[in-house]
């Protein structure tokens, strides 16, 4: 919807009026027809991401700060139908995407905003958590959490230059949870078998999420 959006768009009414006023009919009437609230986590900025629940959910969805990321899929996993907003880099409180191993755990389900673009007004890059059914879930990229032990310098080049990877500490000294976005045509065993010759053993990965492919918006000549 949004890429035919941006493909139609022409005249003097700027592109981000658009976006928002649709943004924000789709999340007014389905919260009418099914109240839900959006949970979000401050630590990467109150201002940020107020910007960006406000332009993608409006003001008539109830919006629950948190501070980490914990708090959000914990207040996710109890409700119904809530969404969580997660900084797609947060790090501060540890791996939080582990919670979202299990199979009755929410998974993560979009990455906004969709319409990338340079001068974007609400920038701020997130996770969107929630529950959702299987066939109803764009695939393009999927998300999985990995634990590995021997975590250098090395293997970290190595995930990075075939799927985009956040990586924190864990467990022992050499440990690290990792959660990796594989992209469209990516394949997790080649990504699996780069950090194994890198030296690093895979202990465990687990599909926590998939979402679609962000849009790039080309600046018009």
């Amino acid at each position: 919807m949004m890429r035919r959006l941006v493909q139609r768009h022409k005249g003097i009414l700027p592109l981000d009026t658009a976006e928002s006023i649709l943004r924000v009919i789709i999340a007014t009437f389905t919260h009418v027809q099914a109240p839900f609230s959006v949970h979000a986590d401050l630590s990467a900025g109150d201002a940020m991401m107020r910007d960006s629940a406000r332009f993608h959910f409006g003001f008539t969805v109830p919006f629950v700060p948190h501070v980490g990321a914990a708090g959000v899929v914990e207040a996710v996993s109890e409700s119904k139908g809530d969404l969580g907003l997660v900084p797609a880099f947060a790090t501060t409180h540890g791996a939080w995407w582990t919670a979202l191993e299990f199979a009755s755990a929410p998974k993560i389900i979009a990455r906004l905003p969709f319409l990338d673009r340079a001068d974007h007004p609400a920038p701020l890059n997130v996770f969107v958590v929630s529950r959702a059914a299987a066939d109803a879930m764009a695939t393009d990229i999927e998300t999985w959490s990995l634990r590995v032990a021997g975590w250098s310098a090395k293997a970290a080049r190595a995930a990075s230059a075939l799927a985009e990877t956040i990586a924190v500490p864990d467990s022992a000294f050499d440990g690290a949870a990792l959660l990796i976005s594989v992209p469209p045509g990516g394949d997790l065993t080649l990504i699996k078998d780069a950090l194994v010759k890198a030296g690093v053993t895979v202990r465990s990965a687990a599909l926590v999420g998939s979402h679609a492919t962000r849009y790039t918006v080309r600046e018009k000549p």
